[in-house]
């Protein structure tokens, strides 16, 4: 299980690091959507985004507060329901589960991190 969980945690990691870093870096034109959104809260959930991308590494990594691992998951949770709605709300519904998917992945860190896998000062 822990194998299982170190695999998800690093690829939604690099996943939401790309994904935050781009909302980041490029011009708020380039990030337009089908539903228009704030610049602002464009760029908002791109720093969620990267801040929660490193919550899931760091913490269980360096053993430094891993509890906030399954709170990042969390977090990162709620950003995909976020985005599968929006996905959804625009009329598109094969495109909405990849958002999902990420979500129910997050979810799987969340829920493993916080009660099948708690931290007993193992990293592997």
């Amino acid at each position: 299980m822990t194998y299982a969980l170190w695999i998800v945690q690093v690829l939604l990691a690099l996943l939401f690091l790309f994904a935050g870093g781009m909302k980041l870096v490029m011009p708020l034109e380039k990030l337009a959507g089908p539903i228009q959104l704030p610049g602002a809260f464009l760029r908002f959930i791109g720093v969620a985004e990267v801040l929660g991308a490193i919550g899931l590494i760091l913490p269980v990594l360096l053993r430094i507060r891993p509890g906030l691992t399954p709170l990042a998951a969390a977090g990162l949770v709620i950003i995909m329901i976020g985005a599968s709605a929006l996905t959804l709300a625009s009329g598109d519904v094969a495109m909405a589960l990849i958002p999902l998917v990420v979500g129910l992945l997050s979810a799987f860190v969340a829920y493993g991190r916080w009660r099948r896998a708690p931290q007993r000062g193992s990293s592997h």
